[in-house]
């Protein structure tokens, strides 16, 4: 009889302990709802998932929602901020502020697996640790950076050499 072995997805340590930390937070109510809002340049792909959801804390009856930045000037901050307000709007927290921390430094190894997956689903290939670039149609490394800005500034440009085909890496920071 063959036993089919288990695999258990490993998690690195900056998400392990953001998962900790949100795990942990007398605000789940809030943490959850956030996980309705989203990256506007990567759809499906949640504030949570993305890695830049750092913190939901409460004085004075406002909820503060902490986020970082992927990198300085990203022009999608301005829309998530207004989502994050929009979505805890909708569920009677009218008294948010939405402030932009620059620490901790934000880095692809804050993403969730899940949210390395659904990059995969948009055909941009996930960071990787040594930058080792598969080709999402046909999974060769025989890959060549055409620009090192793609779609947008945190994703780089790529062909593969084998399917000639086209595609975006989100950079490993």
């Amino acid at each position: 009889m063959v036993v089919a072995a288990t695999v258990i997805p490993t998690v690195t340590p900056e998400y392990a302990q953001r998962l900790a930390y949100r795990k942990n937070s007398p605000h789940q109510k809030i943490w959850s709802l956030l996980d309705q809002v989203f990256d506007p340049e990567l759809p499906g792909l949640t504030i949570w998932d993305l890695g830049i959801l750092q913190d939901v804390l409460l004085a004075k009856e406002i909820y503060t929602i902490v986020i970082t930045l992927t990198y300085s000037g990203c022009p999608a901050v301005d829309m998530i901020t207004q989502d994050i307000q929009k979505v805890l709007a909708k569920h009677g927290f009218n008294q948010v502020k939405v402030i932009i921390s620059l620490t901790p430094i934000w880095t692809t190894e804050m993403m969730s697996p899940a949210g390395k997956k659904q990059l995969q689903t948009l055909n941009i290939v996930p960071p990787e640790e040594n930058d080792v670039v598969k080709c999402p149609q046909c999974q060769s490394t025989h890959t060549k950076l055409i620009s090192q800005f793609g779609s947008t500034a945190c994703k780089a440009f790529y062909q593969c050499q084998d399917c000639q085909e086209p595609f975006d890496y989100f950079k490993n920071f």
